[in-house]
């Protein structure tokens, strides 16, 4: 697994590591060692690739410590070492980081409830996530909650039928939180393994949008007192520190568990993967690199952080 989302990450970071390396190897070129000047340029380097403030200077204080100490070897390949190790361990998953993809799910079915924000890519993860389910050889019914935007159930039927998923949706303007409901009563009537909920993602109204979420919730709660078992914000990587912003408004309305971001092959600021972990506590469970649907893969912290800084 390492080896597979490696290749897919580092293939999708290249423009993140090129911003990263050759910014950090004209600060230090080899054979030089590194400078308080030097350090200070660097974390600038880190706060474009939006890590955040906090994070990066947490980071450049571990390179301070060791040039302090003798053990920064010189050169940009030095500071990329400790970068990448600083960066791996704020990312690291414990199991609750672990998104379950195969195997014994805890539940039956298995909820998961996707939101965030139009154009972050919610239906494509939730058709994404249910072919890897199906392929997994689980049974997958989707639940079509976005009653709002014309185009979202078409495009998620696009979806479920080439998957191989179950969708139960309803009329344009339905109530979502008696479709998302239905669903669930509908996976269980069938056997499913794992239901996936997409919701509307609307910004003109934030505070309709929130209630509407809470609404669902309580909803799939009557029918499940464990549902939603998963509640994934999908975040549009290019979107940068906005991420942050939508994963606190989000986070408070939805008790989020992780995050799946997406369109990662389509910036250079990668950064935003550690600064979600850091200032969030949350973990990036997903990933996204590329159109394909093998291009959403399961978040690895070491492979990530190997990726980011890779010569």
């Amino acid at each position: 697994m390492l080896s597979k989302f490696f290749d897919k990450v580092k293939e999708g970071l290249s423009r993140t590591r090129a911003a990263m390396t050759e910014t950090i190897a004209a600060i230090v070129p080899i054979g030089t060692r590194l400078d308080d000047d030097a350090i200070d340029d660097i974390e600038a380097a880190l706060i474009g690739a939006d890590m955040g403030l906090e994070t990066s200077t947490e980071i450049v204080d571990e390179l301070r410590k060791r040039l302090r100490s003798e053990q920064l070897e010189d050169g940009p390949a030095g500071v990329m070492r400790v970068l990448e190790e600083q960066v791996a361990a704020m990312v690291a998953l414990g199991e609750e980081g672990v998104l379950p993809l195969e195997g014994v799910l805890p539940g039956k079915p298995y909820v998961v409830l996707i939101v965030g924000v139009n154009g972050a890519g919610k239906t494509t993860t939730a058709g994404k996530l249910a072919k890897r389910y199906t392929d997994a050889g689980k049974k997958v019914v989707i639940a079509a909650c976005d009653t709002f935007r014309a185009a979202a159930i078409p495009q998620l039927e696009i979806w479920a039928e080439r998957a191989g998923a179950d969708i139960v949706r309803a009329q344009h303007g339905a109530d979502p939180a008696a479709v998302a409901f239905d669903a669930l009563e509908a996976a269980k009537a069938r056997g499913a393994d794992v239901l996936l909920v997409d919701t509307a993602g609307r910004l003109h109204n934030k505070v309709n949008l929130m209630e509407e979420l809470k609404k669902i919730r309580r909803s799939l709660a009557k029918h499940d007192l464990g549902a939603p078992h998963e509640t994934l914000l999908v975040l549009d990587g290019t979107s940068g520190q906005n991420a942050l912003i939508q994963a606190r408004e989000f986070n408070q309305a939805t008790e989020l568990t992780g995050f799946a971001l997406t369109k990662l092959d389509g910036t250079a600021k990668g950064g935003i993967v550690v600064a979600l972990r850091r200032e969030m506590d949350l973990p990036v469970k997903l990933i996204g690199v590329g159109e394909g649907v093998d291009d959403l893969q399961p978040f690895d912290g070491a492979a990530f952080a190997k990726a980011l800084f890779a010569e």
